[in-house]
């Protein structure tokens, strides 16, 4: 049985819930990454936000990236999984939220990120290509 531990990009980087979009892009080009988890001053996860979300959800609406803060991107609940899953769960979990990241918990500690990237390299090609065309369905 594989674990999403065994999968996922360890210790993740975090924009700061109070972090604007500004320091967010920045972060997001130093680290050469298209998303970053956003965490609270509690170090709880609150979101994610992507290099997409700061062009389409502020800056094509007029927005203006270094006085929106990055807590304002994160929308609802994130979807996450235990490191202790099964790889399958976070596969499922993907495919039914269509979602490319899903940041990973140990209890309720942010430990890592599982990727497209990461299920390509670490899973046999049939699954891989499976999650990332669910995951890119236009419906």
């Amino acid at each position: 049985m594989t674990l999403v531990r065994d999968v996922m990009t360890p210790a993740p980087q975090c924009v700061g819930e109070n972090d604007t979009l500004t320091d967010a892009a920045k972060q997001l080009a130093s680290l050469n990454v298209g998303a970053l988890p956003i965490c609270g001053d509690d170090k709880k996860l609150k979101g994610m936000v992507t290099d997409r979300d700061i062009v389409v959800k502020c800056i094509a609406n007029g927005g203006d990236p270094s006085q929106t803060r990055a807590s304002e991107l994160a929308e609802g609940v994130p979807t996450t999984v235990s490191a202790d899953a099964d790889i399958s769960d976070a596969l499922s979990l993907m495919q039914a939220q269509r979602v490319r990241r899903l940041p990973v918990l140990d209890d309720k500690d942010l430990v890592g990120i599982i990727s497209q990237a990461d299920v390509a390299l670490s899973l046999q090609s049939k699954d891989a290509g499976d999650t990332v065309s669910e995951i890119s369905k236009n419906e």
